[in-house]
């Protein structure tokens, strides 16, 4: 179903001159006149800005969208039933994040990124991850460790299903299940950019990988939170985070 709704996205050209997202006020004006408070039936702009990023922002991230896939301002609009404004507003936060690429001529697409610009990624992951494992480690209680055991077993059921976007989904839960604890939403915020800067690749990424199992690296995780080991910690939560990355940039 993703790949049908990226394909709605894909039908109809965004109209450019200068500032491709801008220069679609005056399709605005001529279908949609949204009122302050929303329209009928229609949610108001900030609400459908935000309704409509969160939406993309996910799908992006856990790899639903292929990169290089091509959409529209018309045709992420059309889908959430919404005026451009909040699509165009939407689409200028996730270009900002780097998970959308915008070229001179208004084309909208998801980034195909170079071998460089992957190392570049594992590269950050495996200075920030590894951080927040650390400083979570001191509120690695029972509770946590079986939040992530339990995480582990939904993995394995994606990688015997062979449900790409749900094993990305859980595998990043599991991480940032475990970055919670450290009390850095900062940090963690910086993470996740490179998480969605990473979703469609992943996608390419967990084809190669012929997965049969949840990462070994997880139980090592796993068991260096419980003994309160912090130097194994950080070694295994840089190995989990870096090297399946570099496999994909060889």
């Amino acid at each position: 179903m993703a790949a049908q709704k990226w394909g709605r996205f894909a039908q109809i050209s965004v109209l450019t001159t200068v500032d491709p997202l801008a220069d679609c006020d005056h399709i605005d004006r001529m279908l949609i006149q949204p009122k302050t408070g929303g329209s009928e039936g229609q949610a108001p702009t900030g609400a459908a800005n935000d309704l409509i990023y969160r939406s993309l922002r996910s799908q992006i991230m856990y790899g639903q969208v292929a990169p290089k896939t091509a959409m529209t301002l018309r045709g992420i609009a059309a889908e959430f039933k919404v005026s451009m404004t909040p699509a165009r507003e939407a689409v200028r936060r996730l270009v900002a994040e780097g998970a959308l690429s915008l070229s001179s001529s208004g084309r909208i697409s998801t980034p195909e990124l170079s071998y460089d610009r992957i190392e570049e990624l594992a590269a950050l992951r495996g200075l920030l991850e590894p951080e927040l494992a650390a400083r979570a480690l001191p509120r690695a209680h029972n509770a946590l460790l079986d939040r992530l055991a339990g995480l582990n077993g939904t993995i394995s059921e994606c990688i015997k299903a062979q449900d790409a976007v749900g094993y990305i989904r859980s595998n990043l839960e599991f991480h940032r299940t475990l970055y919670l604890r450290a009390q850095a939403p900062a940090m963690l915020a910086l993470a996740e950019t490179v998480w969605l800067q990473m979703g469609p690749t992943m996608r390419s990424l967990y084809g190669r990988l012929n997965r049969t199992e949840a990462p070994s690296h997880h139980k090592l995780i796993v068991a260096a939170l419980k003994a309160g080991d912090e130097p194994g910690l950080r070694i295994a939560v840089r190995a989990d985070v870096t090297q399946g990355l570099r496999l994909l940039a060889q």
